[in-house]
């Protein structure tokens, strides 16, 4: 068997998400290119080499550091077996960005900049459920379960998890399906294909209406996720409950919309309260 299928067969044991397996793919690429040989057949004195490389020579910056890093300790310590060779690797540390957020008002006139129905439909959805884009254009009309109220997501690393499936948002997509009848088995399939959605024909649709709405127009759709999860937390859902519907590994992850979230800013007291009032 290859070293390439055989890292295919990790990478299938471990569920790792297309990206994912991308960017390793790709990250290992680059070593066979710089060498001009298998990533194999290398030593661990070389393997260090094209690490200092990469953290003083190629100006790449953390996260993509961070993906080759992942991937060489990957190759050598599950691939091949030899996580001595990668011993040393220590990963960088990665700048945590705030996330974006809407506010409610932000969010209502980005919906209705989105003048075609399926585009409308598509990301009301996002916001309500707080899918990722990929997962919404992922959906088939077997996922939804009316009777439970329940959605079935298929996530990252093909994670199944369900979400709620609100009377509301319910009633919006029969309405859809009745003006629309999109062709099976896909909720919100491609133009003129029996395929789902692409992401960047969605992205495009987004980013007419965020200029519409007279918002920011380097906004993503991801957007709409980080203001699902920020307004649930502002209207007092628990923080395990808003793990567990995005499909979050770490609440650590999902502990970051207490950070953005203004609601709970201004419960917060102030010391300056405690102080007297000066007098005189």
């Amino acid at each position: 068997m290859s070293v390439r299928n055989r890292m295919t067969q990790d990478l299938d044991a471990a569920g790792y998400a297309d990206s994912t397996r991308s960017t390793y793919f790709n990250a290992i690429g680059d070593v066979a290119k710089h060498f001009w040989c298998c990533p194999s057949t290398l030593n661990r004195e070389e393997v260090r080499e094209y690490v200092d490389y990469l953290r003083t020579r190629t100006g790449v910056g953390p996260s993509r550091l961070i993906g080759h890093m992942a991937a060489l300790k990957f190759f050598y310590a599950k691939t091949l077996g030899e996580p001595g060779m990668v011993s040393f690797i220590v990963m960088p540390s990665r700048t945590e960005y705030l996330p974006e957020v809407l506010s409610v008002e932000e969010v209502q006139r980005l919906l209705e900049a989105l003048r075609k129905p399926k585009y409308r439909v598509f990301f009301t959805t996002m916001y309500a459920t707080g899918l990722r884009m990929k997962e919404t254009c992922a959906l088939q009309t077997g996922d939804l379960d009316a009777a439970r109220g329940v959605m079935r997501v298929l996530g990252k690393g093909r994670k199944e998890r369900l979400v709620p499936l609100k009377p509301r948002l319910l009633e919006i997509l029969r309405a859809y399906w009745k003006q629309e009848r999109p062709p099976g088995p896909w909720l919100f399939p491609a133009r003129f294909s029996d395929r789902p959605l692409i992401p960047v024909t969605a992205q495009q649709a987004f980013k007419r209406a965020s200029k519409e709405a007279g918002l920011d127009d380097k906004l993503t759709p991801h957007v709409l996720r980080h203001s699902f999860a920020t307004h649930l937390l502002e209207a007092g859902t628990e923080l395990r409950v808003i793990q567990v519907l995005l499909g979050h590994a770490s609440i650590g992850t999902t502990t970051r919309y207490a950070r953005v979230s203004t609601a709970l800013m201004a419960k917060a007291p102030s010391p300056l309260d405690l102080l007297k009032k000066k007098t005189g």
